[in-house]
């Protein structure tokens, strides 16, 4: 597979890709990702798919501009990039922000998308399908009350690579979560600064425009929207909770064909490294149906 820094006239993509004559599938990882996060599961796809994966802008490798965050940003970035890479149709995986970003593709270019893979996307934030469902006051105190807890986060920097990735898989260990996978998606989750320092390469500025953004956006407007099947995989905690389960309940209920999968123990956008195999065979054979 190639590996590259696809300019797209405003912005660099970097992207992993092998485009055979085959049938293509779109990997997009969660915010805060990149797209090593799929090392366990590309494996499982490419001898049967041309692979797509790519470090959505500002992340990874990518270009990290001054503005440009919304879902529907990243959504028109893939557009081009298809239309660079020859891609007619495609297959989409999403996991979390990637889920949101394929939704807003599948909304917007309904012919190119085939199926849709949502592990993500599943509520919004706010109003009558979010978590938070109080008044209009309430939600905008709510609002404000995380954009100061936005402003007074600090980038995290550490003064070796080596400080970084001991400090991230402490983190993901007293969790329980460690692995190949996940130590490949830190390793490739870091940048030096000006300074000399290194911090994750998902910068403060990027995370507090992408969250702000997300808090408007209304789901049931894409689904609507979308033409392809759709394969949702809520997490074990989402599945638990019922306005999750009330919200998925109503996207669904607008979609012409849709499947709900449930892998056991799995935990939302880290499941794709945590359970690797059950994650990838559910993809798969939804794929395989469509």
């Amino acid at each position: 597979m190639l590996e590259e820094l696809i300019d797209l006239g405003h912005v660099g993509i970097n992207v992993k890709y092998a485009i055979e004559h085959k049938e293509v599938v779109l990997f997009l990882h969660f915010s805060g990702g990149n797209l090593n996060m799929w090392d366990g599961i590309i494996p499982q796809f490419e001898q049967e798919y041309s692979i797509i994966a790519p470090d959505c802008r500002g992340h990874g490798k990518s270009d990290q501009p001054e503005t440009g965050y919304h879902i529907d940003d990243m959504a028109n970035d893939m557009y081009i990039l298809l239309q660079h890479l020859n891609v007619e149709r495609c297959h989409v995986v999403g996991s979390s922000m990637g889920a949101e970003v394929g939704l807003s593709l599948a909304a917007s270019h309904p012919e190119l998308v085939q199926s849709l893979i949502c592990e993500g996307a599943l509520y919004n934030e706010f109003g009558e399908y979010g978590l938070f469902q109080g008044s209009e006051e309430e939600i905008e105190q709510k609002k404000e009350a995380l954009r100061v807890q936005l402003a007074e986060r600090r980038e995290r920097e550490f003064p070796t690579k080596e400080a970084y990735e001991e400090e991230e898989q402490m983190e993901f260990e007293a969790h329980g979560l460690w692995n190949e996978y996940f130590s490949a998606f830190i390793k490739n989750n870091l940048q030096q600064l000006p300074n000399g320092h290194f911090a994750c390469c998902f910068l403060n500025r990027v995370r507090t425009e992408y969250i702000q953004k997300y808090w408007d956006v209304k789901f049931e407007h894409y689904y609507n929207k979308v033409k392809c099947p759709v394969l949702f995989l809520p997490s074990e905690e989402e599945w638990a909770d019922e306005k999750i389960r009330g919200s998925l309940h109503t996207f669904s209920s607008l979609l012409d064909t849709y499947e709900i999968e449930r892998i056991e123990n799995s935990l939302h956008a880290y499941v794709w490294m945590q359970l690797p195999a059950a994650a990838g065979d559910a993809a798969k054979r939804f794929i395989s149906k469509h």
